[in-house]
């Protein structure tokens, strides 16, 4: 086992989240300052969205253009570049906030959301995973979902597997060649963490961001820890980039509240070098 540790790239966000790489470049979202970001391949911030909602997460159509989810909404928004559109309406089909989602090759969409007022204290419920079809339409995968968070898709396209974050669970979802799923089962327990953002490396392994243990792991399905990466803050949600996609990206705050984050701007992307790249989607 590795014991990597984290260093700062970037600080003074407010709460990063989505984070994302593409086409050479790092992308996430700060989502309290409500803002769509890119890291400048000279080291600088770059604003690249203000958005009048909380962004979640990031993916992107074979078109080129950017998709971003509008949390409270419940909708998926279309960037072109120049202005925001409505790309997906998921207000009927999500029971409360939308959080992250996933693009695969062909351009379907899927999207999780919180299934309960999390920080309104209301009581724990399960929640839909939903598919967003090509052609516009919405399709439910599952109402049983405890907190659908990140998600990956391995590189055959057959499996999406998702961070069930109060399930304290990675859940594989068995894909057809249309995208619907056709099964699931236990990919990994984790105990008590709390699975929110992943990424899939080129052994099929997965990198977890566990909030709630303050830890950020790399496990093997069954849920055997394989790595592990120290963050100076409080971890998220992960991904990896760079040259061979190799370098651990990581989004921490020292908190979640929304009505704290803004003010205190203690969120930070910290990154490491690890031993294997990324791979599959997205």
């Amino acid at each position: 086992m590795t014991d990597y540790q984290a260093a700062v790239l970037l600080e003074h966000l407010a709460f990063p989240e989505g984070p994302r790489w593409h086409q050479g470049q790092f992308w996430f979202t700060d989502q309290h300052a409500r803002q769509v970001c890119r890291v400048s391949r000279q080291g600088g911030l770059e604003v690249m969205i203000e958005t009048d909602d909380l962004p979640g997460g990031l993916g992107w159509l074979p078109d080129g253009s950017l998709l971003v989810v509008y949390m409270t909404r419940r909708q998926i928004m279309r960037w072109d570049g120049v202005g925001l559109e409505l790309y997906a309406d998921l207000s009927r089909h999500a029971s409360f906030h939308c959080n992250d989602l996933l693009v695969d090759p062909a351009g379907r969409v899927y999207a999780g959301n919180f299934g309960f007022d999390l920080h309104g204290g209301a009581e724990q419920a399960p929640a839909e995973l939903l598919l967003v079809d090509t052609d516009g339409s919405v399709h439910l995968l599952s109402d049983q979902v405890i907190f659908p968070n990140g998600a990956v898709m391995t590189p055959d396209q057959r499996q999406l597997i998702v961070a069930e974050t109060f399930g304290h669970c990675l859940t594989a979802f068995s894909l057809d060649q249309r995208g619907r799923v056709s099964g699931s089962a236990l990919w990994a327990d984790l105990g008590d963490r709390t699975p929110d953002g992943i990424c899939l490396d080129r052994q099929g392994m997965i990198w977890v961001a566990s909030p709630a243990t303050r830890e950020v792991i790399r496990v093997q399905q069954g849920g055997a820890i394989v790595d592990r990466c120290a963050t100076i803050g409080t971890p998220y949600a992960c991904t990896l980039g760079g040259p061979q996609r190799r370098d651990l990206y990581l989004c921490t705050s020292e908190t979640d509240d929304p009505n704290q984050a803004l003010a205190r701007r203690s969120g930070r992307i910290e990154y490491v070098t690890v031993a294997v790249g990324g791979a599959g989607y997205p």
